[in-house]
């Protein structure tokens, strides 16, 4: 099966995980459906409000824009698993991970 494909038939399986088993919470903006920058500047705007109410405001952003290129991928499967993705999607991101992809240690080029 390509590649492309196989990704797809991938990411449609875990994002249905996550989305069913609400794995990533509402605050989260970036890569997840329907929400966006617009949603993160809707969200500041209110936490910009509470600081001139002089409420206590914790937020953390972070980048994960690189992280994925270097993860451990034995780590990753941990993490997968640890979630309670399903024994054939997880069969599917081994492999992948396995592949050309996967061939260096987590290093992409």
């Amino acid at each position: 099966m390509p590649r492309k494909i196989m990704e797809q038939i991938i990411l449609s399986a875990i994002m249905r995980h996550i989305q069913d088993n609400q794995v990533i919470r509402p605050s989260q903006h970036g890569f997840t459906k329907d929400r966006s920058c617009l949603t993160n500047l809707i969200f500041y705007d209110k936490v910009t409000h509470l600081v001139d109410e002089g409420k206590a405001v914790d937020i953390v952003y972070l980048d994960f824009s690189k992280a994925f290129d270097k993860v451990s991928h034995s780590t990753l499967l941990e993490k997968v698993v640890a979630h309670g993705l399903d024994g054939n999607t997880l069969h599917w991101v081994r492999n992948w991970l396995g592949g050309p992809y996967g061939e260096n240690g987590g290093e992409w080029s």
